[in-house]
């Protein structure tokens, strides 16, 4: 005998609304309710269950509630069908009561037993009408909604093992947090991401009949990972479309090596390696650096040349200190800059190869200053100027400038941030050379001593080597990606090795880079086409940590944490999406998590964290977060814009050949000397160590 329709809806009511308010829906259960196994929604299933979800029938749809709690209440009256009391002693009756998040609609869909989710609340319901079970058709509908799920990571325990598919275009567009404790699962997960997203994009390739032969049907995918624990090589080390680039402190630059030119590093870059201070090691730096990325000929610069930019140099020194009103100052400014110019003078020697026209314009120029100096040579001098002095003496600088080959728009020729070509040497001796223009040689000297200490640090030859075989377009194409990712669809960087003093400058360099690159991509296309890249940052509350703005002087972490902030706010325009993952999520920037539309908490314990993360979601979706210090390895909660609702998800196994390299250190099998394998055999465990071979490695000693 079959059960009619109305009957089979009648076995599923659970209860009646208690109360209703826009972010809690309160329900009374009725006495017949499953309080362990619900028999009748298609195959048996826990009820009642933390974070399960339960139908509220309307007209048309059914309002979807996730249970929050499950309560028993003691109550005198009793509220249950068929239950009275005819005693002279009222007694308590157990009563129970959940809790609802109202999350969204499931509506009927097109097909026949086909439904349609959809987040937000059209109409709530009234104070008793029925609360059912959900069936294995709408749990599944409710998880499994949304468009575009092109990638499969894993299944929902909470809705019948549903399929959990995310678009990547949602999930890396606007950026992903990664968040758990140690050991929970997070570099697995961010691997098992990439590697999932891969093989649906190489699926979706052989199944197009337009893909171009000879594409291989690898994906035009980049994927670059910034590793600062070296994990990531085990995951990608079968993957023949994986390149790795890791610091070596023996190498002599071959193919794999972490190279990062010291050319590429930006005037923000250097100020904050270098500790430049904003009055006049900061503006002295920007000048040798504009100097420096001038270019020279192949066979060294012409005196002209040389000239042209030093009269350059003055010119602009010159037009600064008139801008601060240095030469009409008080003592000892105007003082300083009359010693200043007599500097200045001892430069501009003539050459027999200058033209007639150049030799004129640096004689007047030097009658000009010595001019200057027998005005001010008698015994109580005065040394101020006036302003008719230093517009006379700046318009024969123009004029030699000119003679020179100079101009007005050339005064300050490039970008001091332009990544031209220099060597470390170069921007010793440019820095030196406008310190003594400026005459502020005495103030440079610790910045030169620190940029010398690093040029000497056998560590950083290896990463910023002087070298004339590395180009800009070849670097972008190793570390960024080919045309057609041709080359292959992840980089891996090791910053296991990078010394600590200059590992967030390296690291600044490369995500910069990559953002600026990705800039002009655009701009080249017409504005109208992105080069989709994700960027991917382990260990990321080291290095997009909160700083402190109100400094003077911005140390190498601020300015790490400055750009992955400007990535955050600006990389989506560009194609550019940041994945970051970290085990302390409340020493993040709270500019970088603000723009994370996206998050997968895995197990979180901290306090802090907690109460970090739950201020990422709205009020009414906070009781699945009480999940988190509770998370088994594997498990986590998918939640905002990649996801149609909060889910629970069991993320997909990974093969031990794709997982990174952080397993929890053995101790017992190296004690014990015996590990299990795979199919319960037992096998020795030697863990021999060799401490003359790490010595050497460790000091460089070459046999």
């Amino acid at each position: 005998m079959s059960i009619s329709p109305l009957a089979y809806a009648d076995s599923l009511r659970i209860g009646s609304i208690d109360a209703v308010s826009p972010s809690e829906i309160k329900v009374l259960l009725d006495i017949e309710a499953p309080d362990s196994v619900a028999l009748n929604t298609g195959t048996p299933r826990a009820f009642p269950r933390i974070n399960g979800y339960v139908l509220i029938p309307s007209d048309a749809s059914y309002l979807v509630g996730q249970v929050n709690d499950i309560t028993i209440e003691r109550s005198q009256y009793p509220k249950r069908k068929g239950m009275q009391d005819f005693g002279l002693v009222d007694l308590p009756y157990p009563l129970r009561k959940m809790n609802l998040n109202p999350i969204g609609t499931l509506a009927y869909g097109e097909k026949k037993d086909s439904y349609c989710f959809q987040r937000g609340v059209d109409a709530f319901p009234s104070v008793g009408d029925p609360v059912i079970l959900s069936t294995e058709d709408q749990l599944r509908s409710i998880v499994e909604s949304g468009k575009n799920r092109r990638v499969k990571i894993g299944i929902s325990p909470l809705a019948a093992n549903a399929e959990v598919c995310i678009d990547p275009d949602r999930l890396f567009g606007r950026h992903l947090a990664v968040l758990g404790n140690t050991g929970s699962g997070k570099s697995c997960s961010v691997a098992g991401l990439i590697h999932w997203s891969l093989e649906a994009a190489q699926k979706a390739r052989k199944k197009n009949a337009d893909v171009p032969d000879g594409n291989n049907d690898e994906p035009n995918a980049r994927f670059i990972i910034l590793d600062p624990n070296g994990e990531y090589r085990n995951a990608f080390a079968d993957s023949k479309n994986a390149r790795f680039f890791a610091v070596d402190p023996k190498s002599t630059g071959k193919k794999g090596d972490l190279q990062v030119p010291l050319w590429f590093w930006n005037s923000a870059e250097w100020a904050a390696f270098t500790q430049a201070s904003s009055k006049t090691q900061r503006p002295t730096l920007i000048q040798a650096l504009r100097t420096v990325r001038d270019g020279q000929m192949q066979d060294g610069p012409l005196p002209s040349h040389e000239m042209r930019r030093y009269l350059r140099t003055i010119l602009s020194s010159l037009q600064i200190e008139r801008g601060n009103g240095t030469p009409w100052g008080s003592f000892p400014r105007n003082k300083n800059f009359f010693e200043k110019i007599k500097k200045w003078n001892s430069g501009l020697d003539c050459e027999d190869c200058f033209s007639d026209d150049e030799k004129t314009a640096l004689e007047n120029l030097r009658n000009k200053i010595t001019e200057f100096e027998n005005a001010r040579s008698t015994q109580h001098p005065i040394y101020d100027f006036s302003k008719s002095e230093i517009e006379a003496f700046l318009g024969l600088v123009r004029i030699a400038h000119s003679a020179f080959g100079g101009s007005d728009t050339d005064v300050l020729p490039i970008d001091a941030d332009i990544p031209r070509e220099f060597t470390g040497e170069a921007l010793l001796k440019s820095i030196e050379g406008n310190a003594e223009i400026l005459g502020v040689t005495e103030y440079v000297e610790t910045m030169l001593m620190r940029i010398r200490t690093m040029l000497a640090d056998t560590r950083m030859k290896t990463i910023a080597r002087d070298t004339c075989d590395i180009t800009l377009d070849s670097w972008l194409g190793d570390y960024i990606g080919d045309n057609n990712a041709s080359n292959g669809t992840v980089t891996v960087i090791d910053l296991s090795l990078v010394p600590s003093e200059v590992i967030h400058i390296v690291t600044a360099v490369i995500a910069r880079m990559t953002l600026e690159a990705l800039q002009r991509y655009r701009k080249l296309h017409d504005d109208q086409k992105t080069l989709p890249t994700v960027l991917v940052m382990e260990e990321a509350h080291t290095f997009i940590k909160s700083y402190n703005n109100e400094g003077e002087n911005e140390d190498a972490a601020a300015a790490c944490c400055r750009v992955f902030e400007k990535i955050a706010r600006e990389g989506r325009k560009f194609g550019l999406g940041l994945v970051l993952s970290s085990q302390q999520p409340s020493e993040l920037s709270r500019t970088v998590l603000s723009q994370c539309n996206t998050f997968l908490l895995h197990r979180i314990s901290n306090d802090r964290d907690q109460e970090l993360v739950r201020k990422l979601v709205p009020d009414n979706l906070r009781g699945l977060l009480r999940d988190l210090p509770s998370l088994p390895s594997r498990n986590a909660i998918l939640l905002g814009w990649a996801s149609e609702l909060p889910v629970l998800v069991q993320m997909n196994a990974l093969s031990e050949t794709k997982r990174p390299k952080s397993d929890d250190p053995d101790f017992w099998d190296v004690w014990s000397g015996i590990k299990e394998d795979d199919n319960g055999n037992a096998c020795l465990i030697n863990r021999n160590v060799d401490w003359k071979r790490i010595a050497d490695d460790w000091q460089q000693n070459v046999d």
